[in-house]
């Protein structure tokens, strides 16, 4: 499924630089392949926005089903910005006025961060329910990350989430506990998800929803679930499109953090990340940054190569895979009119025919 290089973002020349398959507008456009158009509304922080862009715009684009894929990102108001960010926002982002007038065929919805207590007292939050409001009315079906997971269960069905002991930070083992489901269809049965947040919303609070749970932590934490009608939003709580360096970038932050005094701890490793060369290394540096900080010295240059060649990433394939499912069940399901209303024929209440009754 080629990804089209439709606007000038500057994601679609570097995938294309590093191999990724990205054609010219001038090439689709030649191609009588059906198109599919995927909204990706990016609420991450100035430091993440690019980075959380192509990441996604690359895990879309892995996919092997037979549609060219236009990819629309945009945000949304209430996001602090600097003004180097906006300027780039105002120059490459669509607007979600004109994904509504044009109409979309999935939406991904990125995490943020967040700064208040509570969800509503976000100045993001009137927007984000607005996008969410028309995206699970006018899309097949909307696939949420992380923050946006805890934000659209908290929307529909007022579940708050609980905040965890310590910082779920790392990567996870995990199970499949509906293996017949379209979603997980050729999953591997076990796999890992890199996660990186302080709050959960469980699998019981999503059962009594509802919801149904598809993708548990062996410890029993949910990762991924699915509406009541099994496709038509995806909730996932970790990070399937994280790089292999993702989590190592997210500790060199923190301890550049610790030593500007921005929180009192030094970081522990990401759990289940570094292997033990990779954890000396990291473990030699840190006392030499706590020695640096005693003695009022810099704070030395941090070994992010040495480490990054170290690491493995035991993820990336069953990413694409659960990807790869989504979008071909888009492709199946979506009216090639858009003007057509939602999943015209399809029974919008089992559009993957699943709840249906024995016959």
């Amino acid at each position: 499924m080629p990804l089209v290089a439709h606007t000038p973002l500057p994601t679609f020349y570097q995938l294309r630089q590093r191999g990724e398959k990205v054609l010219t507008l001038e090439r689709a456009l030649k191609q009588d392949i059906r198109e599919l158009h995927i909204g990706l509304l990016n609420m991450m922080p100035d430091a993440a926005l690019s980075i959380t862009e192509e990441q996604f715009i690359r895990l879309v684009g892995s996919s092997n089903q037979i549609a060219q894929l236009f990819v629309h990102p945009f945000t949304i108001p209430g996001l602090s910005r600097s003004h180097e960010t906006q300027q780039y926002i105002d120059k490459y982002y669509t607007s979600l006025d004109q994904l509504q007038h044009d109409g979309l065929d999935a939406l991904v919805i990125t995490g943020a961060n967040v700064a208040n207590p509570t969800l509503e007292e976000e100045p993001f939050w009137t927007p984000l329910q607005e996008a969410m409001n028309w995206a699970v009315n006018n899309v097949t079906s909307v696939l949420c990350s992380c923050l946006a997971t805890h934000a659209l269960l908290k929307q529909l069905y007022n579940i708050d989430r609980q905040r965890l002991p310590g910082k779920r930070w790392g990567v996870y083992s995990h199970r499949i506990t509906q293996s017949q489901h379209p979603l997980l269809r050729d999953i591997n049965t076990r796999f890992d998800v890199p996660h990186s947040r302080y709050n959960t919303i469980t699998s019981d609070q999503m059962k009594a929803a509802g919801l149904t749970v598809l993708v548990e932590s062996v410890e029993g934490d949910a990762h991924m679930a699915v509406s009541h009608d099994q496709f038509r939003i995806v909730y996932f709580q970790g990070h399937p499109e994280y790089y292999t360096n993702s989590l190592l970038k997210e500790y060199k932050r923190e301890v550049t953090r610790f030593f500007n005094a921005e929180r009192q701890s030094y970081p522990p490793h990401p759990e289940n990340y570094f292997g033990a060369e990779a954890a000396a290394i990291a473990d030699n540096y840190k006392q030499t940054a706590i020695t640096n900080q005693r003695q009022g010295k810099p704070l030395p240059p941090f070994p992010e190569k040495q480490i990054e060649i170290l690491l493995d990433n035991t993820w990336r394939d069953t990413s694409k895979a659960l990807l790869n499912n989504w979008l071909g069940l888009v492709y199946e399901l979506t009216d090639i009119e858009r003007s057509v209303p939602f999943l015209a024929g399809v029974n919008p209440d089992d559009p993957l025919g699943l709840l249906a009754a024995p016959q």
